[in-house]
């Protein structure tokens, strides 16, 4: 899964925006993509990729067991050239939210594919077919990870 520190990506400036807060607040519904794992993994992601330059995320819902949640997102960036592919990349977080080591997380940004927009949204939805999962992750824009 990655040494727990960000990705290491160079200078990459991410301007103005700003992770949201990671909120956390007693019982309260979380939306997706949002939480305490969701911020660090979003700030992560921001090293690599721009904000600005983010097409869509596409929140997979985390798993929580033993004390750890686990969250993968996949991100796509416009690609620079300005042509119909994207950028694609796997985000993850792993996140100990109970126990001694509360808080301490790792995360891991990989740059993983480029292909057209299309074929990115059909194997989104397909996933939950091959997993198993009742629900295909849910696309989100950058909004709910960065504002400004």
């Amino acid at each position: 899964m990655g040494t727990g520190a960000p990705p290491d990506s160079g200078t990459g400036d991410v301007g103005d925006a700003v992770p949201l807060s990671a909120g956390g607040g007693g019982g309260a519904a979380v939306r997706p993509g949002q939480g305490p794992g969701w911020a660090k993994l979003a700030a992560a992601v921001a090293q690599r990729v721009p904000p600005a330059e983010i097409e869509t995320i596409y929140v997979f819902r985390p798993i929580k067991r033993e004390g750890r949640e686990w969250g993968t997102a996949v991100v796509t960036q416009r690609h620079p050239d300005g042509g119909s592919r994207l950028l694609v990349y796997t985000a993850r977080y792993m996140l100990v939210v109970r126990g001694k080591e509360r808080g301490q997380t790792r995360l891991e940004v990989q740059d993983v594919a480029l292909s057209p927009a299309e074929v990115v949204a059909e194997v989104m939805q397909s996933t939950a077919e091959r997993t198993g999962e009742a629900e295909p992750p849910l696309a989100v824009g950058p909004a709910v990870w960065y504002e400004g």
